[in-house]
């Protein structure tokens, strides 16, 4: 997983961009996600995470997915622009995504 993501982010012209516009970024928390490289990054390798994941399952999983991801987004709101709240939250989601990818019968 992290080889795949080591290569989609080199291969990736908007490797050092939010996975959201930074343009219409509205809210506290993506506008300092916008500004702090780290959290920048941490957004990039979740996003890359949650959507590489969410293409492997069938909508049953997926959609469960999707509502996951969705209300993981409303807590991250709650963090407002608290850098040290948005990166936990940000290892935290990694961390499931992880736990769920690790989960997988893989054939090798």
């Amino acid at each position: 997983m992290r080889y795949l993501l080591l290569l989609l982010c080199t291969l990736s012209p908007l490797s050092f961009a939010a996975s959201f516009d930074c343009a219409k970024a509205k809210t506290p928390d993506e506008k300092v996600i916008c500004t702090n490289p780290k959290l920048n990054d941490l957004d990039v390798e979740m996003n890359v995470k949650y959507h590489f994941l969410r293409g492997l399952f069938a909508m049953g999983l997926s959609g469960k997915m999707y509502d996951d991801q969705k209300e993981w987004l409303r807590q991250r709101q709650q963090c407002k622009a608290n850098i040290s709240c948005l990166k936990e939250s940000y290892r935290q989601r990694i961390s499931q995504l992880d736990t769920l990818y690790n989960s997988i019968d893989k054939p090798i």
